[in-house]
């Protein structure tokens, strides 16, 4: 009964926060360093609790890659107070759900209850932080349940190398640690003693280099206090996370590769760019022209190519800005016998329109509009608020981006879509990827 009146008042609440535009919240740093945002709305009786660390693959080092990830699982294991194996039955007792996720620059975690049990995530949050349980034993576990992750998503995903860019970033960043897969290598993580994790526990997940959110139905002053009581008394272990800038070299003239999948009969055509940081306004740009040419099946790229000269099955596109640089991905499936250099040119032409053509007016009206209501959604669930506010603040110094977003997108012109094209996708820019049906021949290993 607890489950079923919580996801009612989650529906409530997505239909009563969706026509909201501003955000409001207050942040501020207990003694130890946590930075914690506070974002109260009492529209619906839900609460978020989320945690983000600053730890990244890109944080990892040569020969230990994956731990980030690792720990992502290894941190639900159980706490001096929370036995192993119960942490997912106390969320769900309490009508909660919980998850994380890992990306190259940070690790999230967050529990959203009725908010009614707020104590309850905040306390869970800081038996984390605190005290967690690593043993032999949760290593062990974790360490099937990643493997199998590995084989699900990417090694015997359909065209699992592109989704999770094992197959293409690898081949973009030579220097930087965005090259390598969040997921990381299984033997690196089978060689790791157990005092590895310790040590990597200790070095990161520390008050001073989290954020702690808390958003939805709260009462402020009393949350503060509860966040003092839990996390206040929490002692750093190390310093916070410095990271020194590793400066990828311009890729100048243009790269090939090619990359092959067991678990696919279509193959595909891709190329890759190494774009902005996600601060830099040319990356919402990126996000505009992303969605021009393959945004669905009105996109100019599916209707060349798919609908028109009927050469592929679909088209796709990722632009993802992360902290450091961007990635601008896109490709298409193709139908029958590939004839890549046609291929080539196709998608060129096409990139070449925009690059010297001004989009209509209609279209760059429907752009702003798609945006728009990709903002208010974004921000129409307690979860996705608390998330981006984290983000805001970790990633780009500044949570109040949360109330600039739609602002940026929409001063984007006509005119800085051409120059934005111009200035980052050009053949001499790319990774071009022939991704191919079948495993690797012996010869090319």
């Amino acid at each position: 009964m607890k489950k079923s009146l919580f996801t009612l008042a989650l529906f409530m609440f997505v239909g009563l926060y969706s026509t909201a535009q501003k955000v409001e919240f207050e942040e501020y740093k207990l003694d130890n360093g946590l930075h914690v945002i506070l974002h109260q709305e009492n529209a619906a009786p839900i609460v978020t609790v989320g945690v983000m660390y600053q730890v990244g693959a890109k944080d990892e080092v040569e020969g230990r890659t994956g731990f980030a990830h690792f720990f992502e699982h290894l941190l639900f294991e159980g706490t001096e107070n929370i036995e192993r194996g119960e942490w997912f039955n106390i969320v769900s007792a309490n009508g909660g759900r919980n998850n994380a996720n890992t990306t190259q620059d940070r690790t999230y975690y967050y529990e959203t209850f009725p908010s009614n049990k707020l104590e309850i995530g905040l306390w869970m949050e800081s038996e984390r932080m605190l005290h967690p349980i690593i043993e032999q034993v949760g290593v062990d576990t974790q360490n099937e349940v990643v493997k199998e992750e590995k084989r699900q998503r990417i090694d015997n995903a359909p065209y699992g190398k592109i989704i999770y860019r094992t197959g293409v970033n690898n081949h973009l960043f030579k220097k930087h640690p965005y090259g390598r897969s969040v997921i990381g290598s299984m033997d690196d993580l089978n060689a790791a003693k157990l005092d590895e994790f310790i040590s990597f526990n200790d070095q990161y997940y520390n008050p001073n280099n989290a954020t702690l959110v808390v958003a939805g139905d709260i009462d402020v002053e009393a949350t503060k206090k509860m966040i003092q009581d839990y996390f206040g008394p929490i002692e750093n272990k190390a310093e916070a996370n410095v990271r020194k800038p590793v400066v990828e070299d311009p890729i100048t003239e243009t790269r090939y590769a090619t990359e092959y999948d067991a678990n696919i009969q279509i193959p595909a055509y891709i190329f890759s760019y190494i774009t902005p940081k996600s601060v830099d306004k040319d990356a919402y740009v990126l996000d505009y022209i992303s969605s021009i040419l393959t945004g669905g099946n009105s996109s100019r790229m599916y209707k060349r190519m798919v609908d028109q000269d009927k050469v592929a099955l679909q088209v796709l596109a990722f632009n993802q800005a992360s902290q450091d640089y961007g990635t601008y991905t896109m490709g298409a499936l193709i139908k029958g016998e590939p004839d890549w250099d046609s291929l080539k040119a196709t998608m060129d032409e096409e990139i070449k329109k925009l690059q010297t053509e001004l989009i209509s007016e209609k279209e760059y009206q429907k752009l702003k509009n798609q945006f728009e209501t990709r903002f208010v959604n974004a921000n129409s669930r307690i979860e996705g608020i608390a998330s981006s506010l984290a983000t805001y603040q970790m990633l780009q110094g500044d949570a109040s981006r949360i109330n600039k977003e739609l602002d940026i997108y929409n001063s984007i012109t006509r005119e800085d879509i051409i120059a934005v094209a111009n200035k980052y996708l050009n053949p001499n820019q790319r990774v071009e990827i022939k991704y191919l049906a079948g495993s690797e021949p012996e010869s090319d290993k």
